[in-house]
């Protein structure tokens, strides 16, 4: 089960669910499961293991199979389901609620809604949004920006020159998701998710000028709610002493909630164009993903490596 939380006002409105019945506002009613159920199994009379913290989903299969009960078992069956007291049952196709169903969601105060899509579609809906807004998450001091529709991720001590790099990439047509706080949400085992938080989303620091919305600066075009982590850059000032990473042959990894995000250390000092370098950066991480590392090719071309994969 998960430690958060989310309303069933916001399911309904992320699904475009209507209401057959609710016995409160739905925004009181909180779900913290992140799977959907089916309750099949359950309407064929086993009730072993049944989940009732899930959002139970009621297809043409299932109604086709409850229409073809005696008016007896049915009942009994349908008692069932709803003296579990589950979130919600969502009806789809448009399909009305029989009879006993409203009968029941009244006696034991469980909500019933409908959608008008299929089954399947809407269980991917909801899944989307329960693994988004039950997703663990930690909040990080930082900037994330997309560029090139690569999520980037910028790390570094105050002062360092995130929100001034971020603010030049926005002017030359990049996009800016969060700035000084960046929600991080594991919403797969492979996939982090950052967005800002809601209070402060789409404004940004800048010393010696302030605060500043970048939405209302540049445009909606300069700013995103959220994008997928694909890269961590860390700002350092530059340390002459340190050997920093000259061919990029290896692949550096930073930890997010146990995934693993492919990261880089990028030393800072007068006269970088930092902008222009996360540009490359993005750039070539996107070739990466597509199999190509040009380390490796000029090796091979060198004769410094053999059988190399490009």
């Amino acid at each position: 089960m998960s430690e958060f939380s989310v309303s069933l006002a916001k399911l309904a409105e992320e699904a475009k669910l209507t209401v057959a019945y609710t016995p409160c506002e739905l925004e009181k009613v909180q779900i913290t499961a992140r799977e959907v159920y089916r309750p099949g199994i359950l309407l064929a009379g086993y009730y072993e293991n049944f989940d009732n913290t899930r959002v139970q989903i009621i297809g043409l299969t299932e109604m086709s199979y409850l229409e073809e009960l005696s008016s007896s078992l049915r009942d009994m069956r349908l008692e069932k389901l709803f003296s579990f007291q589950p979130p919600a049952v969502i009806l789809t196709r448009n399909m009305q609620p029989l009879s006993e169903m409203m009968q029941y969601a009244k006696q034991y105060a469980v909500p019933i809604l409908m959608s008008s899509e299929m089954t399947s579609t809407l269980m991917g809906v909801l899944i989307t949004t329960l693994n988004t807004e039950l997703a663990p998450r930690i909040t990080r001091h930082g900037v994330l920006v997309e560029v090139y529709g690569e999520g980037i991720l910028i790390l570094g001590d105050s002062g360092v020159g995130k929100s001034e790099t971020a603010i030049e990439l926005v002017k030359r047509g990049h996009r800016l998701i969060a700035d000084d706080a960046v929600e991080l949400r594991r919403i797969s085992n492979r996939s982090i998710l950052g967005t800002a938080p809601a209070n402060i989303r789409h404004f940004i620091e800048l010393r010696g000028i302030g605060i500043i919305n970048v939405a209302h600066v540049f445009g909606i075009g300069s700013v995103r709610n959220s994008v997928e982590v694909e890269l961590v850059v860390q700002f350092e000032p530059w340390d002459k002493s340190k050997n920093y990473d000259r061919t990029g042959l290896d692949t550096q990894y930073f930890d997010i909630l146990g995934v693993q995000i492919p990261s880089m250390v990028i030393p800072v000092m007068p006269g970088r164009n930092l902008a222009v370098i996360l540009e490359t950066a993005a750039i070539n991480n996107r070739t990466k993903e597509m199999g190509y590392n040009a380390a490796q090719e000029l090796l091979t071309q060198l004769g410094l490596q053999d059988d190399v994969p490009l």
